[in-house]
């Protein structure tokens, strides 16, 4: 049986954690985003499919590509940030099935049927996005996820070529206190569930 996770624990990855508008000029590094790789594939999706393909952007041409693509308020915090990870989703990802899903011909579930690649590459690479948020936060990183672009144009500049098209993206690094305003309302458990 699994340990429930310290308070601490909680606070870093739910509680206390906040989606960033602005960062401290304090560099992120190739190996912390493998690191994160390394524990956000371990994330569940359908059929071990991991649609998401991501794009780190770190360098200042990357970055400038990125913010031209986005609503201004968002290209500013792209462009202030260490990385903006664009995190995309591979509409061939059933051809890697048969070595990610072996125990059985889950690539036949998918070909020439577009509704179900598309639905299943979205749902799945979105939680791919949320896996990644929370790996960044338990390595000790802060996350700004975020829509505000145009899909088109990202998928043009960054995805030219591919059948990968983008979902959302994240900024992170070491979060600015001084950027985010007081937390938004979170109501309790009877507003928004039922138990049947």
């Amino acid at each position: 049986m699994s340990v429930v996770l310290d308070n601490a624990a909680l606070d870093q990855l739910f509680r206390e954690a906040r989606s960033f508008n602005g960062y401290l000029d304090t560099a992120v590094t190739q190996s912390q985003l493998e690191q994160i790789w390394e524990l956000m594939k371990f994330g569940p999706t359908s059929a071990n499919c991991l649609p998401a393909r991501i794009i780190w952007c770190t360098s200042d041409a990357a970055k400038q590509k990125l913010a031209a693509c986005c609503m201004p308020s968002n290209g500013e915090k792209i462009l202030q940030a260490p990385v903006t990870a664009i995190i995309g989703m591979d509409l061939e990802f059933y051809e890697n099935l048969p070595e990610l899903f072996p125990h059985t011909d889950a690539r036949s579930w998918f070909v020439g049927n577009d509704a179900l690649i598309e639905k299943t590459a979205f749902r799945n690479s979105s939680l791919q996005g949320a896996y990644l948020m929370l790996a960044a936060r338990s390595l000790g990183l802060d996350t700004g996820p975020m829509s505000g672009f145009d899909n088109a144009a990202v998928d043009e500049a960054f995805f030219a070529g591919t059948k990968i098209r983008s979902n959302f993206i994240c900024t992170l690094g070491y979060g600015d206190k001084a950027s985010i305003f007081e937390r938004s309302p979170r109501p309790a458990f009877g507003r928004f569930n039922q138990v049947v």
